[in-house]
């Protein structure tokens, strides 16, 4: 199971509308390493001048690594994620993450960091298994 969902937001979902702010808390408490690093990376676009801030450390353990893959691999936490911290997010691989400003998919720098060449020159065998 991917979030820790309490009775009451369980509750909200099954009566329509779920609170965005209640459901990015969910995310941030149920994968806390995920949410740090989105949360840092955004910290980090927004106080720099590069178009893109990006991750490229290893989570410290497979659990870790979990936690990142489930939230970037879910269409409503990544994208809850991007509304909650305005930004854009990019993923290659089990680890190297990196965040956008908004809009940036029409951008050449947005292009080349999701394109096929970088995916597979973001390679190693030390990823084959993540």
């Amino acid at each position: 199971m991917s979030l820790d969902v309490s009775p009451q937001l369980l509750a909200q979902a099954e009566a329509g509308d779920v609170d965005p702010a209640a459901f990015v808390e969910t995310v941030r408490t149920s994968l806390p390493y995920a949410y740090e690093m989105v949360a840092s990376l955004a910290r980090d676009l927004k106080a720099g001048a590069a178009e893109f801030a990006d991750n490229q450390v290893p989570p410290p353990s497979e659990a870790e690594r979990g936690q990142l893959l489930r939230a970037l691999a879910s269409d409503s936490i990544r994208g809850s994620l991007e509304r909650h911290f305005e930004i854009k997010l990019a993923f290659q691989n089990c680890h190297r993450v990196a965040a956008f400003q908004p809009g940036a998919e029409n951008t050449d720098t947005y292009a080349k960091f999701t394109s096929q060449r970088a995916q597979l020159l973001n390679q190693s065998p030390a990823l084959r298994d993540c």
